[in-house]
């Protein structure tokens, strides 16, 4: 790392140190580090206009997608996971935004309710799993177990393990039943998600969007990315691997998620250089990300 590097690293470190957010103005170093914050490989964001004209195209094969979904039957899970603010709601958005959505829906589940937190915890998911024909995303799932409810001590350390130990068992017996099980977990880097926290807190059209337990995660990064990696080390599975996006650059994710999903369905039609190649900087296998030293700390 040259000098000048190096330097702005180390005003970076300081600077989140001192972070507030209900200051009325990001610091300067948070700013500048955001983007290539926790290992991102790219200093400049995907022009506008390459964004929107990939974008159409992916979306056309993914209408071909769904149209092979329901003339064979099948059924696809697609489960949604990440950091705060690293992107799922945009990136599902844009994934669904042609699809049928008697077909393909999107599942956003509240807090368990007093009799839900009584039941199996796998029950409340259920209901919710897709029929021949159909696509259903989780916007978060229930890997709440493995991350967001140890770290806010929402679930004891037994229970959290207990989850990791079931877990496979789980999608393995709803891949046996049919169901394609996809996986996708979104990571940025520490000074990206106080960019947007930042920018969420000061935008009245965007504060809704921030509950509690998002100013409270600031706090807890490291406790996250302990939660993450052993989430990712202990359920990745071949019937339901995950895939791991760097997902500081909004376009660039949005475009690699639906190419990668494209590339792992063997959907009639596929037009493989539509699809093209996957971007193996920023997606990668669980066991190549933690390889590649896991979660920023």
């Amino acid at each position: 790392m040259s000098n000048g590097k190096a330097t702005e690293r180390s005003k970076a470190a300081e600077a989140v140190k001192a972070f507030a957010i209900e200051a009325p103005d990001l610091p300067k170093a948070i700013d500048k580090a955001a983007l290539t914050s926790g290992g991102y490989p790219y200093d400049k964001k995907l022009k506008r206009k390459a964004y929107a004209k990939e974008l159409r195209r992916l979306q056309i094969e993914l209408l071909k997608l769904l149209d092979w979904v329901q003339n064979r039957g099948e059924r696809i899970v697609i489960v949604f996971e990440g950091r705060d603010a690293a992107g799922k709601g945009g990136t599902i958005a844009r994934l669904t935004q042609h699809l049928n959505p008697r077909k393909a829906h999107i599942v956003a589940l509240s807090k368990p309710t007093p009799r839900e937190q009584d039941e199996w915890y796998f029950q409340r998911y259920v209901p919710h799993m897709p029929a021949k024909g159909e696509i259903v995303v989780f916007d978060r799932s229930w890997y709440n177990r493995a991350v967001v409810e140890p770290v806010f001590g929402f679930a004891t350390e037994a229970q959290a393990q207990t989850f990791l130990d079931r877990v496979p068992e789980f999608e393995d017996m709803l891949a046996r039943d049919g169901i394609r099980v996809v996986k996708v977990f979104l990571t940025i880097g520490r000074e990206m998600q106080m960019k947007r926290l930042h920018a969420r807190h000061h935008d009245p059209l965007k504060r809704w969007k921030l509950s509690g337990l998002d100013y409270q995660a600031l706090d807890k990064w490291d406790d996250f990315s302990r939660a993450i990696e052993r989430m990712l080390a202990r359920s990745d599975s071949a019937p339901a691997p995950w895939t791991v996006v760097r997902a500081n650059d909004k376009r660039r994710t949005r475009i690699e998620v639906i190419r990668a999903l494209l590339d792992v369905t063997p959907y009639e039609g596929k037009d493989a250089g539509t699809v093209g190649e996957i971007d193996r900087k920023i997606v990668l296998s669980a066991a190549s990300f933690l390889g590649d030293g896991g979660e920023e700390e």
